[in-house]
């Protein structure tokens, strides 16, 4: 299932709602109902490779997957409007003070592991970049108009004028990179071309613009194929740079960048039969679900707290 695909689908409907597939299975044969999960652009097409394959097996069951963004996503969950919350970062405080007034208990469940890249375009001969010099380039207040201005590359490179693209404020992605790279959520330079939710709006950007930089998920990485090309980054701690692969994201080589991808599922939807069945599912199969939707798998012992959160929400 292409990413863009889902993402002219989210901003035609707002919410998309998986086909239900002819399949038999025993997962959870003879359930019905519907699963409504919301939130995060980045795990819905996790998510919604989670429900396609679900549904193979329990037509039954709808699940539809909203791709409002993390924190439109909260707000609608801790409004009851949801049942499982996609989120590429950990509730707010604010957030779970929202619950609370409502009553609404949940669980954080991890799901997959991700990073956030920085690419650029291919031709661009740079291949190392610190989190100091990111920073240089998408701190509030940055001077930076060129590579020129940069301080510190490897790579000598042209004084050519650097268009920058990131996604809007309610994206978790946006959350994640201000905080790793400029030390404080939500501090960020303004003049840059934000594309809100839809990331491949970036990877456009990028390849039809030869000194241009943007930050995006490692699976939309993935899916550019060569369209882009994700720079290392090096490791604060060791010096050394790192590329975002499968490999370096589930060693924690790749920091401060890489992330886990979490849903919430409230208290009360684990009640119905349905939601557990998918949350389970989700877990279970989460190595076809990543690969299916260009993440990186989780490794034992997060799969073994996931079960434990659901099994623990759901008593």
């Amino acid at each position: 299932m292409k990413r863009t695909a889902m993402s002219a689908a989210a901003l035609v409907l707002g919410l998309v709602a998986v086909a239900c597939g002819d399949g038999g299975g025993d997962t959870a044969s003879g359930l019905t109902g519907t699963v409504r999960a919301d939130g995060s652009s980045t795990v819905g097409p996790l998510t919604e490779a989670a429900a396609e394959l679900f549904q193979q097996e329990n037509p039954g069951v709808r699940v539809t997957v909203g791709t409002s963004g993390t924190s439109g996503g909260f707000e609608k969950f801790c409004n009851g409007e949801s049942e499982i919350s996609n989120a590429s970062r950990p509730i707010k405080e604010s957030e779970v003070e929202a619950c609370a007034s409502n009553g609404v208990e949940y669980e954080e469940v991890q799901v997959a592991n991700d990073a956030l890249s920085a690419v650029v375009h291919p031709d661009n001969p740079l291949e190392c970049i610190t989190v100091a010099q990111l920073k240089q380039a998408w701190d509030l207040g940055s001077a930076v108009d060129s590579w020129g201005d940069i301080e510190g590359l490897k790579t000598e490179l042209p004084d050519e004028s650097m268009t920058l693209f990131g996604p809007g404020s309610d994206s978790g992605t946006y959350d994640y990179w201000t905080e790793a790279i400029n030390g404080e959520e939500g501090r960020i330079r303004t003049n840059y071309n934000s594309i809100g939710e839809d990331d491949n709006a970036a990877v456009q950007g990028i390849s039809g613009d030869e000194w241009a930089m943007a930050y995006i998920p490692y699976s939309f990485v993935t899916e550019a194929g060569d369209q882009v090309k994700a720079l290392e980054v090096e490791n604060p701690e060791t010096g050394e740079c790192v590329l975002p692969t499968l490999e370096n994201v589930q060693s924690g080589s790749y920091a401060p960048l890489g992330r886990p991808l979490f849903v919430y599922p409230s208290a009360e939807a684990l009640q119905k039969p349905e939601v557990l069945a998918f949350l389970e599912f989700y877990i279970g199969k989460q190595e076809q679900i990543t690969e299916q939707a260009t993440f990186i798998p989780m490794n034992a012992e997060q799969v073994a707290e996931s079960n434990s959160r659901i099994e623990r929400l759901a008593s």
